[in-house]
């Protein structure tokens, strides 16, 4: 095998990138359990109550782990996660892991879904508008990604039920059938919690594809395509896009890690048995351990969402690879 110049760089960008990578989520993680742990209220005594026994409450820290210094439990708490091992709820006494898989199967396809949709949305209205700019059709997208922008989603979630699900019942207003009912039933039923991340999230990405393309567009080899006797449209199609995908591709990264995170008013609107409802409904029992590793989880995400989104920009912008 033939080491070329361009392989070492790409080689050289990995081991940086996977360094900071490992940087983060170290840091990350004592930034988390240090926020977790300073907050007020013990796990037990919320658990036993007011009126506890010292000796119960004693022997009830004991119990959870809770009577060793902070920073031994923290250690403890990174050796597992390093194992796979989540530890075990304070409240479910039941592993961490199997909560957070039992939700993830909510969560993830949630995300996804909406993902999907957002994209599907905003790629063909930002090449649109960006196509006719200063025309009705580029003012009309604008305007309406500007109310995208400004509506939040639960406000989407809450029409989105009185339309489809009360008035014409296409939907349910809430809950989850579960993926055993079959996958098109599970799809349907996260179909209008999908439709309400996805259109604040769309909105945003039709204005940065608009945006990119229109600078791409006045790029001096878009000029030179078009001296050579290609249309505006054509150059854009043919070399704008592929141009102007670095900064689209950012967004695209952080609205997973956005919808994956940050779903949790969604989920309590539909009463979806996710990712984001588990940490609610944690931080309400104090069950630390819960809160820690799906918080955790959800960082180890975004950050490994940002390394693939880098290691994209590499693959389409070569110049990357040769500053790193």
């Amino acid at each position: 095998m033939i080491c070329t110049p361009t392989f070492g760089l790409m080689i050289r960008y990995l081991l940086k990138r996977l360094l900071s990578l490992c940087i983060s989520l170290a840091v990350a993680s004592l930034v988390i359990f240090t926020v977790i742990e300073i907050a007020p209220g013990d796990p037990a005594s919320f658990m036993l109550g007011m009126n506890a026994q010292p000796e119960t409450l004693a022997a009830l820290r004991s119990e959870l782990g809770l009577d060793v210094s902070k920073p031994a439990r923290y250690l403890a708490w990174v050796g597992g996660l390093l194992q796979g091992d989540f530890g075990t709820s304070y409240t479910y006494r039941t592993p961490v892991s199997d909560m957070i898989a039992a939700r993830l199967w909510v969560s993830m396809p949630l995300a996804l879904y909406a993902l999907g949709l957002s994209t599907l949305i905003a790629f063909p209205a930002g090449i649109y508008a960006a196509a006719r700019r200063g025309k009705a059709g580029d003012v009309g997208v604008m305007g309406a990604t500007q109310l995208g922008v400004a509506v939040p989603n639960f406000w989407f979630a809450m029409i989105l039920v009185l339309i489809f699900a009360i008035n014409l019942r296409w939907f349910a207003a809430g809950g989850f059938v579960g993926w055993e009912q079959g996958v098109l039933t599970g799809l349907h039923a996260l179909t209008l919690p999908a439709i309400a991340l996805a259109l604040p999230q769309a909105a945003i990405l039709a204005r940065v594809m608009r945006s990119a393309l229109l600078d791409v567009l006045g790029e001096d080899y878009m000029r030179t395509a078009r001296a050579k006797g290609l249309t505006e449209r054509q150059a854009l199609w043919r070399h704008g896009l592929r141009n102007a995908l670095i900064p689209v591709l950012t967004i695209i990264g952080l609205q997973f890690s956005f919808l994956l995170a940050g779903s949790i008013i969604i989920e309590q609107v539909f009463y979806l048995p996710g990712l984001g409802r588990l940490v609610f409904q944690s931080i309400s029992a104090r069950d630390l351990i819960v809160v820690e590793s799906v918080v955790m989880l959800l960082v180890f995400s975004v950050i490994l969402v940002n390394f693939l989104v880098d290691l994209a920009y590499a693959a389409v912008d070569p110049r990357l690879r040769a500053r790193a």
